[in-house]
């Protein structure tokens, strides 16, 4: 069969993943603290674009023919976003340029670097109207001041021990020792290292690295270097001098505390049942993570994007957050400068004006889009789940991201990733999208299919109000259930109760007949 070469003409779609487009689905997906860092690094590398301030006061107005992103409505813009960078226009290059820059800016550079030196702050702003020879008092009340200034620094669990070993150590070795041995803790205030590995690497005797491993748990907070749970239980009984001979013993014991064995605990430790409840009740005000206290890593507050309030008619209003969008601006008269500048011939400088002109309108088109889109979902989100806002937990209804995406005519990748990470304020508390979807149970008299989070819910309510003689067992509140409607298999509550950490019945009998014993006493 002979070879030849021939010409064809095909016509096919395919989907064209730009970088723009990849950048939009982004965006839809960021958080809020993720999309301030991305618009403040576009600011950065942008001249057109500009990020306006949140107080609305920047001493400029914004140009009539600037874009603008809101961030309070999906069907309009704030009308009252006066707050903008400095227009700039032909004018900044004629004569005279660094007058206008000047008087614009509000800048006396002649006065720059006098020895008068940076304004004092006041030592304290509530007292700003009482003492006038205060430092930072302007006669005009307490404005000016910063309250970041007068917040508490936080202390590591490594500064703070650090701060003690001087006074518990006096010689130089033991304290670089010491040094050691507090680079080894964990964030719980646990001891994660091998004294034999630590003896050989530094020379060092094991039995000096236990003594000064002993001093070292002497240290606050009470319970800190120990190597185990038990351990750290006797350090801290220890320094309450409430460690005797049955107390150690049950220390020693807790895997049958765990399981709520009373009745040996009682034999081993060789106490009666009132005093076991009360070495129960002294093990219950100690600590277990001595070093959970301390901050190992920047807490970030989380900001809602969404403010669900009534609307007064018996139905619920949905707005975007304003403090959880950005407001960006696209100056448009420093480009008409730029152009009026170089427009008898094409310019390096103007193909890189307009490309950032470009991306500058994209960026505020994607942030209006997302908007819209969190907005659209939101909405929907809580029109399904209305029950839940106005009765609470018990009438949270099965909801899939299919559902939500199929009333909004949008694809369920959408819906997906505009839920993750995203948190709606409600009246009943503030949520995350993904918490109002959850499986659905059937019914047991083959009624409205039941949320899972309800039914957890419904197990937790169940045990909490159950009396000691009348503990329920799994298969007690699978027929409490299905009494209820809710069709749930023994092994599914098995499973829900272990997840929300609720022991076995026989755990919770004796725990409960217990307590109920030292009450009647």
């Amino acid at each position: 069969m002979a070879l030849s070469a021939n010409l064809f003409l095909r016509q096919n779609q395919s989907l064209v993943m730009t970088p723009q487009l990849m950048q939009s689905i982004q965006l839809l997906q960021m958080t809020h603290l993720e999309l301030m860092h991305f618009i403040s690094q576009e600011v950065e590398r942008n001249p057109l674009l500009e990020m306006t301030a949140d107080d609305g006061d920047l001493g400029g107005e914004i140009p009539d023919n600037a874009d603008r992103h809101g961030s309070t409505s999906q069907q309009e813009t704030h009308a009252d976003d006066t707050a903008a960078a400095p227009s700039l226009d032909s004018d900044w290059y004629e004569h005279g340029a660094s007058e206008r820059l000047s008087d614009r800016l509000d800048t006396n550079y002649d006065t720059a670097f006098t020895d008068e030196g940076s304004a004092q702050r006041p030592d304290a702003p509530e007292l700003l109207g009482q003492w006038k020879s205060m430092p930072g008092q302007s006669g005009e009340g307490s404005e000016g001041f910063d309250l970041d200034d007068f917040v508490a620094g936080q202390i590591s669990l490594r500064d703070h021990l650090n701060q003690q070993v001087p006074f518990a150590l006096t010689s130089a070795p033991d304290q670089l020792l010491a040094a050691v041995l507090i680079d080894h803790l964990d964030e719980a205030g646990y001891l994660r290292a091998d004294l034999g590995e630590i003896s050989a690497r530094l020379g060092i005797s094991l039995t000096d690295i236990e003594g000064v491993l002993k001093t070292l748990q002497t240290l606050e907070p009470a319970g800190v270097f120990a190597r185990s749970l038990s351990e750290c239980l006797t350090i801290q009984l220890q320094q309450r001098d409430r460690c005797d001979p049955a107390m150690a013993v049950l220390v020693d014991n807790l895997e049958l505390l765990a399981k709520r064995d009373f009745a040996t605990l009682k034999k081993i430790c060789g106490v009666d049942e009132e005093d076991l409840i009360d070495m129960l009740a002294e093990i219950r005000k100690l600590n277990p993570k001595p070093g959970s206290s301390f901050e190992h890593s920047v807490s970030e507050s989380v900001t809602p994007d969404i403010v669900v309030r009534p609307d007064g008619q018996g139905g619920w209003q949905v707005e975007l957050n304003p403090d959880a969008l950005p407001r960006v601006l696209v100056n448009h008269s420093y480009m008409a400068a730029v152009g009026r500048k170089g427009a008898s011939k094409e310019t390096p400088d103007q193909a890189f004006m307009s490309e950032c002109l470009q991306n500058a309108n994209w960026l505020t088109r994607s942030l209006d889009q997302r908007a819209r889109t969190i907005t659209k979902v939101a909405a929907e989100i809580v029109r399904q789940q209305s029950a839940f806002l106005d009765h609470g937990v018990d009438h949270l209804r099965p909801l899939n991201l299919k559902t939500v995406a199929d009333a909004i005519k949008m694809h369920e990748s959408t819906v997906s990733r505009v839920t993750t990470n995203k948190y709606m304020m409600t009246p009943r508390g503030l949520f995350e999208l993904k918490y109002f979807f959850s499986v659905s149970i059937a019914s047991a008299e083959g009624g409205d299919s039941h949320s899972a989070e309800a039914v957890r819910h419904r197990i937790r309510t169940l045990i909490t109000q159950e009396s000691p003689e009348a503990v329920l067992s799994d298969d007690d509140i699978v027929d409490q259930l299905k009494s209820g409607g809710v069709d749930l298999a023994r092994r599914t509550v098995a499973k829900y109760r272990e997840a929300m950490n609720i022991p076995s019945s026989v755990q919770r009998r004796r725990e409960k007949r217990a307590m109920a014993k030292v009450s009647a006493g």
